[in-house]
């Protein structure tokens, strides 16, 4: 069995970060580094909320 990788995923749900985009955007930070940042912890906490539904479901 390959070993697993090292969980990075965010301490934070989603839909929390989503709201500090959609604020970012709003206020014309498209674009910048805390937006970027902001995405890249935006879908480390879905891939990772993601996963948790899918245990939950097989389960």
């Amino acid at each position: 069995m390959p070993p697993t990788p090292a969980s990075s995923g965010s301490a934070r749900p989603a839909s929390v970060i989503n709201e500090e985009i959609r604020a970012l955007v709003e206020d014309g930070g498209a674009g910048s580094d805390a937006y970027l940042e902001l995405l890249v912890e935006w879908a480390a906490a879905q891939r990772s909320e993601g996963l948790r539904s899918d245990v939950t479901e097989a389960a």
